[in-house]
């Protein structure tokens, strides 16, 4: 059974919306205009955690016969993963391309082997739009894009996780094709969000969902 990505949770006290208005209205028209202009790919990046306790869902189950799972407790390993959706500089073909990692957080290193990663996949420019995390923003990083005129970066407002497609990619993952999953260890946790996450994808409809979600004003051309 597969469940809808669920809205992306919003943490903090710190929200305001109206900047998060402001910025839909005047940033992201930018941000579009940019990218026809250099006919760059779109890439919207962010990372997500995936543990080795289970996503408990609702599942089916015979009439009186309550589904259980069996796992063991205080298991602190975990598979850290950074993905980017990206959109065609035509707006015709979508893309997600991820990287994960075991027992290690993002950091600006991993940040800046995703970026390589993208360039080695999609041709000429990149405009990545992503949030405020500090590993967006390190010295390290900014000396390296000074080398790197293919990239260049916008930031999403503070605290707006919902306009961002890869937070869906992530529930979908989480709440669907991994809901109720229990890994032996951190390895095979990797291997199978990985084969979900490569059938994900391969389907040009639930990435179209994704950006749907978002309610941001972007136009897809059909494929």
């Amino acid at each position: 059974m597969v469940f809808p990505p669920q809205k992306p949770q919003v943490r903090g006290k710190e929200r305001d919306d109206q900047v998060v208005r402001q910025w839909i209205e005047r940033d992201w028209p930018r941000i579009k205009q940019q990218a026809k202009r250099t006919a760059a790919h779109l890439v919207f990046i962010d990372e997500s955690g995936f543990l080795l306790h289970p996503v408990v869902r609702r599942t089916w189950a015979i009439c009186g016969q309550t589904p259980t799972i069996l796992t063991r407790l205080r298991r602190r390993r975990r598979v850290s993963a950074i993905g980017g959706v990206s959109i065609s500089p035509g707006r015709r073909h979508l893309g997600w391309y991820l990287q994960f990692h075991v027992d290690l957080g993002i950091r600006q290193e991993q940040v800046m082997a995703f970026l390589c990663h993208l360039l080695a996949h999609l041709r000429g420019r990149l405009l990545v739009v992503w949030d405020r995390l500090g590993a967006h923003k390190g010295r390290k990083l900014r000396q390296w894009l000074q080398k790197c005129r293919r990239v260049h970066l916008e930031f999403l407002p503070p605290y707006a996780p919902e306009l961002n497609p890869n937070e869906y990619g992530w529930s979908y993952l989480k709440c669907g094709e991994l809901a109720n999953y229990c890994p032996e260890d951190a390895e095979q946790l990797r291997d199978t969000v990985l084969a979900a996450a490569s059938n994900v994808a391969g389907q040009q409809s639930l990435l179209r969902g994704f950006i749907r979600g978002t309610k941001l004003p972007i136009r897809l051309m059909r494929h």
